[in-house]
């Protein structure tokens, strides 16, 4: 009996209440060459720990590519981390965004042992393409030149 008691506070994390101390969305999408925002909530007990977001798979050996310093903003290349105590959000935002950019993020918390993280699948789609084109008539020339570019 005293065991089932106790089990739950194993998983029990100081002042949320429950075992996920930060949240965002599982999915966001943006346009190739646009910008992409991501918003992550924490619990208010991690307020003034640095934020994290990285890239890769799992967890653990993902690669963090910006962190928030103690004006609790971070840039670096591309994105950049900026984190409001009073809401207890951070916001990432990725901009010049490239097809390849498409991939599994972390929002993290820094903390000793363990950090906690939330998995954001992003994904770019391609961004429109505009075509510059110009045409030129030049009378009896025209003709000519479009059955030149013909295959027959």
């Amino acid at each position: 009996m005293y065991l089932l008691l106790l089990f739950p506070l194993l998983f029990w994390v100081p002042g949320t209440g429950s075992s996920d101390p930060i949240t965002g969305p599982e999915a966001v999408r943006g346009l190739e060459r646009g910008v992409l925002t991501v918003q992550c909530r924490y619990d208010p007990y991690w307020e003034t720990y640095r934020k994290w977001w990285c890239r890769g798979t799992d967890l653990k050996p993902c690669k963090i590519l910006v962190k928030t310093n103690e004006s609790a903003f971070g840039e670096k290349e591309r994105v950049s981390i900026r984190d409001y105590h009073t809401n207890h959000t951070f916001t990432v935002t990725m901009k010049e965004l490239r097809q390849e950019d498409t991939d599994t993020y972390w929002c993290g918390i820094e903390r000793t042992g363990h950090d906690p993280g939330f998995r954001v699948k992003v994904t770019i789609d391609p961004g429109k393409r505009t075509c510059m084109c110009g045409c030129v008539s030049s009378g009896p020339a025209l003709p000519w030149s479009l059955r030149s570019l013909s295959s027959d």
